[in-house]
């Protein structure tokens, strides 16, 4: 299921489709959910190391939203690295395509080039951080298979504020995948995932995904804070979105 890392909003709520399963319908609600036309975000990244120590970089994503209608067929993401210089200028870049498979791209100003990122590499780390790039960039609803473990399961904010939740297995399609299930609680209220257990090959719990906070930012459910965690590297991400604006008109351009 999508860790909407970035983007959450309001989804609409009508029930599953014919023949469709209600845990498909949960994982639906997230990827439908509204984030508005077009969306600008200045976010701080945090990385911390087994031994404590941290390093600090700074990023601007845009987002076009896509579909029937819009001035793309799928979703479109640019990423852009700020700072620090050693990164600085490192651009990722997401095409969605409603009929085939997405692509995304990486620019490294140090080597002047662009690079694919083939799905074989999709659940790589990204430049280095806790998140991989299916987590940046967003993965595929059919890419994966669904099972309604609890329709009545609850998440604890770190605020202390409980809120009523789904809890939702997801199964990679993909024989190889490094990560190849997911549990996350999906509020029910505003149907964004709040927190994920990622198991590896070995089935082990390797990666925690929590969400810090939320709000709503130009009138759309925002995570504004979020942490990813390695148990096995001994790693932790952090991602705190520190200017968030929607509808800027932003083009295809």
């Amino acid at each position: 299921l999508l860790l909407s890392v970035v983007l959450a909003g309001p989804a609409p709520q009508q029930g599953p489709r014919p023949g469709e399963s209600r845990a498909h319908w949960v994982a639906r609600q997230v990827q439908e959910r509204d984030t508005g036309r077009d969306s600008r975000m200045s976010m701080r990244m945090t990385l911390v190391d087994r031994r404590g120590r941290t390093r600090e970089r700074a990023l601007t994503i845009k987002g076009l939203q896509g579909g029937p209608g819009r001035a793309v067929p799928g979703d479109r993401t640019l990423l852009h690295f700020t700072l620090p210089n050693d990164i600085r200028g490192t651009g990722f870049l997401v095409w969605e395509h409603p009929d085939a498979d997405d692509e995304r791209f990486l620019y490294l100003p140090a080597l002047g080039r662009v690079r694919r990122i083939a799905g074989s590499e999709a659940q790589e780390s990204f430049v280095g951080s806790d998140f991989t790039y299916e987590d940046i960039g967003g993965r595929e609803l059919d890419d994966y298979t669904y099972a309604l473990l609890d329709e009545n399961a609850a998440w604890t904010a770190p605020d202390g504020s409980r809120h009523d939740a789904w809890k939702l297995e997801s199964k990679s399609v993909a024989p190889g995948a490094r990560f190849p299930r997911i549990v996350s609680l999906v509020r029910k209220d505003v149907p964004i995932v709040v927190h994920a257990e990622i198991y590896n090959k070995r089935n082990e719990k390797q990666k925690t995904f929590e969400a810090r906070a939320a709000a709503k930012v130009d009138g759309v459910w925002t995570v504004t804070s979020m942490t990813m965690t390695d148990a096995l590297e001994g790693t932790r991400t952090d991602l705190v979105v520190e200017e968030g604006e929607y509808d800027l008109g932003v083009g295809p351009r």
